[in-house]
């Protein structure tokens, strides 16, 4: 990764923590570095980027580890409206403080 890299830097620290923590998955389920790219259909380069956290791979080639790795349903929930926090903050931010009823003005 470039110095001058346009990621902020705690997106760069993330990405470097996923591909470490790939690497260690695929290390402990007993696959080679060979094995996993041709699962992944990219190159052992390819996939050493990944697993040093590259920003350029592609998002295909994520998701195709993860559900290698079996970590696909973690992948699909990433942005999941139940666990993020900061929307359900803002939702409840946005409730009124009072509910008033109107009156209805029709006479029966």
């Amino acid at each position: 990764m470039h110095a001058n890299s346009p990621l902020p830097l705690p997106a760069t620290h993330a990405l470097r923590k996923l591909g470490r923590d790939l690497a260690l998955a695929r290390r402990k389920r007993g696959i080679s570095t060979r094995e996993m790219a041709e699962r992944l259909f990219v190159s052992r380069d390819t996939l050493w980027r990944l697993e040093r956290g590259d920003p350029t791979v592609a998002v295909g080639t994520l998701a195709t580890a993860a559900f290698v790795l079996t970590f696909h349903d973690r992948l699909s929930n990433l942005a999941a409206p139940g666990s993020d926090e900061v929307a359900l903050g803002l939702d409840e931010q946005r409730l009124p403080q009072r509910i008033r009823r109107r009156q209805n003005n029709r006479h029966h």
